[in-house]
Formats: structure tokens, C-alpha cells, sequence
């Protein structure tokens, strides 16, 4: 059966303004139900994330003045959320979320986060709405408790996954693979095991083949015992923050695309939403909720 991570406390309440369009969250899983992709039997809400898997990953000195809200005031505006014990709890859970859908995951071939993909989180320091990096807990997780020897994490969001990056590298258990916009945040990029910057405006045809070209590459040289998915939908065109030319068929066919080899390499998958930034937001619904439609229909 598959498996979707969602808890009620994903659609954080923010100041009236704020750019962050927390609202998908809420829309994205009544949007799945009300079509019958998915049925209440689907979801699964996240439990709190225990302090020790957070330590696995994250600078004691980080975590302890992220959970007793002493971050600076521009530590604070690094993030980009005001600071909040909600903001926190949902942090927590979000990473548990995805931390949980590796077991299932490893039992059914794919689960996915309705939340998460929080990739610019930093071992020692949050970024860009990111404050626990929920894909980089659960890889150290399969690492450290489940006996993987090697995972590898697909990040086509376009921005850089600059925080997975840092956590992982010179890691040779851990192959991050980033495919983003060049010209776009974060300004002081790091080094992924691979990097595949874009310039702006490429579009599905150009974006696609580099894809089907490159991934299956990294799978043959590194052979993965597991996939983490940042599946973002920033690739959009009509994405305020993106700069590429990508249509939503296009960015459907991405993911139809990183889950067919996955399936075909017998890889187990987790999938965590990332970001989506459109003007409109059926365009970030529609686009998120294709993910989960070719999840049901490849695995299922």
C-alpha cells in the first residue's frame, strides 16, 4: 500500500504576507483525497523525531539553540520563518515523517512526505526555510540503524541542495546528486558528489535528457541501496523564484522518469515535496500531486 506522510501541523500559520505559501499543504492532500488517488488508509502522521536522530546529523550546539529558541536574530532571518516552538515541533515532525516513510518505503518500493525536502539545512545552521534536514536524518538513519552501506539522494529542486550537501560531504556512503537553476539561490553554492547547474529558461526537452542521460550513470557507478527523492516543482515556469522553462507535463515526466529507474533497479524510493513558488497555486498543487499520482500508478 502506499504510504504518504501528513500530520495537521505541516500548515503552519505565518503573518499575513509572508511569501512561503504554506496553504499546498493543506491543499495538496484534500486535493488527492477528493480525486481518489489516495484514501485516508494512505496517510500516516508523523510521531515527534527523537533528540538522538537529530544528533546523528545536526551540531549539538545547533540543535540545542534551535529547540530552546536562542537562534540570533540574523540566524533567525537566515531561515526565513519567525522563530516559534511551532515552528520547531513542525520541524520535528516533518523530519519523521520522512524518517517513518523509509520503512515503507523498503517494504513497498516507495513512500512519500507531503512535506520535507528541507535541503538548505545545514549540519551547524538553518537556511532558507529549512531548519532540520529531514532527507539527510533519514539517510544517516538507514546508515546508522538499518545497516545500508550506500545512499544516494536525487535532489532536483532548483535551487542547489546546498545543506546536504555540507552534512555529507566526504562521505562515501552518501551520493548527492543536485540538477538547479545556476543563476539562482543560494548565491555561495556547495559541492554536491554531482552538480548539474542550468542555465536559465532550459526547458523540458533540454532538462529531460540530461536526466535520463545522467541517471542512470550514478546508479551504475555507485550502485544504491536506496533513493531520496527532493522532488521541488520550482522547475515551473510560472515559479516566481525559478528561471527555468519547465511545463507541468514536463516536471511530470521528471518524476515519472526518477521513478521508473528506481523501480527498475529494484531501488527503494522516499519522496519529500520541496519547494513550489507559482503565482497561482493550483499550478503547485497540480504539479506536486502528479508525483503522487505516477507513485500509485508505477508501484501499485
Amino acid at each position: 500500500m502506499l504510504k504518504i506522510a501528513y500530520s495537521p501541523k505541516y500548515c503552519l500559520s505565518l503573518p499575513e504576507g509572508h511569501r512561503f505559501p504554506m496553504i499546498k499543504y493543506e491543499l495538496l492532500p484534500e486535493q488527492l483525497l477528493y480525486e481518489g488517488t489516495i484514501t485516508h488508509d494512505n496517510i500516516f502522521e508523523p510521531s515527534p523525531l527523537s533528540e538522538k536522530l537529530i544528533l546523528d546529523t545536526h551540531h549539538p550546539i545547533y540543535w540545542d539553540k534551535l529547540k530552546n529558541l536562542n537562534l540570533s536574530k540574523s540566524e533567525i532571518r537566515r531561515s526565513g520563518f519567525p522563530l516559534s516552538k511551532d515552528l520547531i515541533d513542525r520541524e520535528i515532525i516533518i523530519a519523521n515523517g520522512t524518517v517513518q516513510c523509509t520503512h515503507y518505503a523498503l517494504e513497498h518500493g516507495v513512500s512519500l512526505n507531503i512535506a520535507g525536502g528541507t535541503h538548505h539545512a545545514y549540519s551547524d545552521k538553518a537556511e532558507g526555510f529549512c531548519l532540520l534536514n529531514d532527507i539527510a536524518i533519514a539517510a544517516n538513519y538507514l546508515l546508522n540503524h538499518k545497516g545500508l552501506k550506500k545512499v544516494m539522494v536525487v535532489d532536483l529542486d532548483v535551487h542547489q541542495g546546498d545543506g546536504t550537501a555540507e552534512i555529507f560531504k566526504n562521505n562515501e556512503h552518501v551520493f548527492t546528486f543536485s540538477m538547479h537553476g545556476a543563476n539562482n539561490y543560494p548565491m555561495f553554492k556547495q559541492d554536491s558528489d554531482l552538480d548539474i547547474p542550468l542555465p536559465n529558461g532550459t526547458d523540458d526537452i533540454k532538462y529531460l535528457s540530461i536526466l535520463k542521460e545522467t541517471l542512470p550513470k550514478i546508479i551504475q557507478n555507485f550502485q544504491p541501496e536506496f533513493v531520496f527523492f527532493q522532488s521541488g516543482v520550482d522547475v515551473l515556469e510560472t515559479d516566481k523564484l525559478g528561471k527555468l522553462s519547465m511545463t507541468i507535463n514536463g516536471c511530470k515526466e521528471r518524476d515519472r522518469v526518477v521513478f521508473e529507474i528506481c523501480k527498475a533497479h529494484d531501488l527503494p524510493v522516499v519522496a519529500s515535496m520541496g519547494g513550489g513558488y507559482s503565482e497561482q497555486i493550483s499550478h503547485i498543487v497540480e504539479a506536486h500531486a502528479n508525483t503522487y499520482r505516477l507513485a500509485r500508478d508505477i508501484y501499485f
